[in-house]
């Protein structure tokens, strides 16, 4: 099996971004012009290489491919969005990939991208690039070209090499699992063998509900792979395992005036096949909260006074501190019952709350994260 961490450096040994390669500091797919701008790379290295795989690394610096790591991205609905704006859409996969030398909360994305030999084109406009639109490599760019009847494939022998110059090996699974129960002591780390081949780690703060056990801030790491599952302090899940599978069931703790309910959001499983194979796959769980409309009535017009009262930079008194915190939960019950522009009001609280409070601008970027996982599904 390939060794991630091992393919990504054999690729930035490719100092310069090509037809079948592209790197990027950072990418930003919550923004239209991102997301655009995403869709018009992944376009492009599916037309370039089309009968092998392609890569975007994401996390190193441009000018001297120095690995500086990113943020962990969660959204695992990624595909979604391609089968969305693109025409004869690829495979692609979003991957986590830890390095030793980066934080805990940095890690390298990896997005691997496999045509399906057909020409790919953008199904819609977005931005500033029109519906039907094709995209190709020229050279590190990735440029609108007229149509090709016919996809050359260059890149095959090349790509083909750096993946088997990628292979894992017994030294480097044994070392990774050792620094995985090292970084991870505190958190009662343990591994199981799938399959006789896939090992797998994982860790997390237990926390006991009535009859239910949650884990937060879990870390799970397929060594063989180097792909690296993470949920935060804020997010608690349910962990079952048998001998073909590893399940996590993630859920979100939602309410009203201190009475929340554990809803389930979303569930992940990773399948492992007898062949050295292994499949992950993600199925949305959740179904909205329903409450009473004249109590969110109210809910929401607080919301909007206290909102008015932070762009006026005007002091809160501590019910108001206490109901900040709550604001981006609540406009996100609001919004999941049909009050639609409690979106608009949270998006505009954004910078109040990241400016007055930390905590709550937490909370917010949790209420988005959760209301992102809803919209690609």
């Amino acid at each position: 099996m390939i060794n991630k961490r091992l393919l990504i450096k054999n690729l930035l040994a490719h100092n310069d971004e090509n037809s079948f390669y592209d790197k990027k500091r950072k990418i930003d797919i919550s923004q239209k012009e991102g997301k655009a701008k995403f869709l018009k790379h992944v376009c492009a290295l599916s037309n370039s290489n089309p009968k092998n795989n392609s890569y975007i690394v994401i996390g190193v610096e441009d000018e001297d491919n120095k690995i500086i790591g990113v943020d962990f991205f969660d959204d695992s609905k990624i595909q979604n969005l391609i089968n969305a704006y693109l025409n004869n859409p690829p495979i692609v996969q979003y991957e986590n990939i830890p390095f030793p030398h980066l934080p805990d909360n940095k890690v390298v994305g990896l997005v691997t991208i496999r045509g399906i030999g057909k020409l790919t084109s953008l199904r819609k406009n977005i931005w500033k690039y029109y519906g039907g639109a094709v995209f190709f490599r020229d050279g590190s760019m990735s440029m609108p070209k007229n149509f090709k009847s016919n996809i050359t494939d260059v890149n095959s022998p090349i790509v083909e090499a750096i993946e088997n110059h990628s292979k894992n090996n017994i030294q480097h699974t044994l070392d990774s699992v050792f620094n995985f129960f090292n970084k991870k002591k505190d958190f009662q780390p343990k591994y199981k063998v799938f399959k006789e081949y896939f090992v797998l780690c994982w860790s997390g703060k237990q926390k006991i509900v009535g009859k239910e056990i949650f884990y937060s801030r879990v870390d799970i790491e397929m060594i063989n792979e180097q792909v690296r599952l993470f949920f935060s302090t804020l997010d608690e899940v349910a962990i079952n395992h048998n001998e073909d599978s590893f399940k996590i069931i993630e859920y979100v703790n939602l309410g009203l005036h201190n009475a929340s309910k554990y809803y389930k959001l979303e569930e992940t499983v990773i399948r492992f096949e007898n062949n050295a194979n292994y499949t992950i796959e993600t199925n949305l769980l959740f179904e909205a909260p329903q409450f009473n409309k004249r109590v969110l009535y109210h809910i929401y017009n607080s919301n909007n006074a206290l909102l008015e009262k932070l762009k006026n930079n005007l002091k809160l008194n501590k019910n108001e501190e206490i109901d900040l915190v709550n604001l981006p939960e609540t406009y996100l019950i609001c919004y999941l019952n049909n009050f639609h522009e409690a979106i608009d009001k949270l998006i505009e609280a954004k910078p109040y709350l990241k400016k007055h409070s930390e905590k709550a601008y937490l909370f917010f970027k949790e209420s988005l994260r959760i209301l992102r996982k809803i919209k690609y599904s």
